[in-house]
């Protein structure tokens, strides 16, 4: 059964891309704790991440290494927070989500409603960051 990412990595549905190689996919949010929020994926559809071969899981925190640098660069903010949650979505995934207080990464905090606008100047933001 396909998730959501998995739509998104066959480009049935757009997203705000970030980075992009031939193993990993990073978006921002389409609900987001604040602005930047991004989710990092392998495009393999796997469940759970520690699921991922030894390999695949080094390369996913390796790329979500760089997405991370390019975050921190380009959204005001004291660091980028890691979270590895995966119970909305069942496909691995990490939460890249800039901080400035802890509780910019409470999940259970309203989510923010971005305008199409507001996430391009975002997107683009990181990726010429």
């Amino acid at each position: 059964m396909s998730t959501i990412f998995t739509t998104i990595v066959n480009g049935e549905i757009p997203a705000y891309k970030i980075a992009e190689d031939e193993n990993f996919l990073a978006f921002l949010d389409a609900m987001p704790l604040v602005k930047g929020h991004t989710l990092v994926i392998p495009k393999k559809e796997v469940d759970l991440i520690f699921d991922l071969d030894s390999e695949e899981y080094k390369n996913l925190w390796s790329f979500a290494q760089k997405v991370a640098k390019k975050v921190k660069s380009a959204v005001p903010c004291v660091r980028v927070g890691v979270a590895v949650v995966g119970l909305e979505v069942p496909h691995a995934h990490i939460h890249l989500i800039p901080l400035n207080q802890v509780e910019d990464m409470n999940f259970k905090n309203e989510r923010l409603k971005l305008t199409p606008g507001e996430y391009i100047e975002i997107q683009n933001s990181i990726i010429n960051s």
